[in-house]
């Protein structure tokens, strides 16, 4: 019985693996989230939200849920400065797609 429970428990722990296979958000530019350069990150997530034609969101917060989604599932595996290249790519989105820098109102 404990066997089954601890199957369980890493089935639940893997949940985002499933969601990144078989998600309908987008189709993504393949390794982009490995690139060094965060307005290369952007931008090609910029396109790839304005093609889909099966995101359920605007381009915008299709695209920067996507970066969100990465950066989270990633976790304590980001070393610090890839952790910044993706936060410095979150900041490049709201400047290619026209919105406020965060923290502004």
């Amino acid at each position: 019985m404990p066997a089954r429970k601890k199957q369980e428990s890493n089935r639940e722990r893997k949940w985002s693996g499933e969601v990144t296979q078989n998600s309908d958000a987008m189709d993504l530019e393949k390794d982009i989230f490995k690139s060094d350069d965060p307005t290369k990150i952007a931008q090609s997530l910029k396109r790839s939200a304005e093609r889909s034609q099966r995101r359920k969101a605007a381009p915008f917060r299709s695209a920067m849920s996507m970066l969100t989604f990465y950066i989270n599932r990633a976790g304590a595996n980001l070393s610090v400065a890839r952790k910044k290249k993706l936060q410095t790519a979150k900041t490049r989105l709201r400047e290619i797609f026209g919105r406020e820098p965060k923290g502004r109102a």
